[in-house]
């Protein structure tokens, strides 16, 4: 299982859980599996998709980009550690066993 989590936000923090077969956007649309009501963020702003091993990320021409570890990214795998920063939330990346 993966697990993103942001550190404080105004409001509270965010947590996002994976399981290995799992395929989630990201953005702060209802329509969106994770829901992030940020600035920067937009509507659909990227796509998860979870292996037993690694977690791939995938950016779906958002207007402000996705990074990974402050690298701009349009796909990257995401490794126990990485941080992923949609708009102005960036999400630590765990994976547990």
């Amino acid at each position: 299982m993966w697990i993103l989590q942001s550190s404080e936000l105004e409001g509270g923090s965010l947590m996002f859980r994976l399981r290995a077969g799992a395929v989630k956007t990201v953005g702060r649309a209802p329509r969106a599996d994770f829901i992030v009501d940020a600035a920067l963020v937009s509507r659909i702003h990227c796509r998860l998709t979870a292996g037993e091993e690694q977690l791939e990320v995938v950016d779906l021409s958002s207007t402000n980009g996705t990074f990974v570890n402050d690298q701009r990214i349009d796909c990257a795998k995401l490794a126990n550690g990485d941080r992923l920063r949609v708009g102005r939330v960036e999400l630590l990346v765990e994976r547990q066993v």
